[in-house]
């Protein structure tokens, strides 16, 4: 009989067959845990995590383009490839709303409009 090991924050789970585990070994493999209402709470959270991560690669994807077009609207006009007053203002925003890590968010999406610098 061959055995598994899987890895998981609460130790190590073994199970008989090779790609076979039990529901709340499965669960915990998943989860994190081996209580069935705790695992059912992840999931559901998970879940929720899981559409607005979705939302976020939406918007983030749309910001870009629109970012783009500001742009390649203002190079057209003969202005300049970005306006720092401008960068400045998003990353203020961000730093002010979430710290440290907004202003290395803010920091992302500005590239993922502009492109590198």
């Amino acid at each position: 009989m061959m055995t598994d090991v899987v890895e998981s924050s609460g130790g190590v789970a073994r199970h008989g067959r090779a790609g076979e585990a039990s529901p709340t070994e499965a669960a915990a493999a998943r989860t994190g845990t081996d209580d069935s209402a705790a695992a059912e709470r992840i999931v559901a959270i998970r879940e929720r995590i899981d559409e607005i991560d979705r939302t976020i690669i939406a918007l983030w994807q749309e910001r870009a383009a629109l970012s783009q077009e500001v742009g390649a609207t203002r190079l057209a006009a003969g202005g300049t490839r970005l306006v720092l007053s401008r960068e400045r203002e998003i990353l203020e925003r961000f730093r002010v709303a979430l710290g440290a890590d907004g202003t290395q968010l803010a920091l992302l999406l500005l590239r993922s409009g502009r492109g590198p610098l």
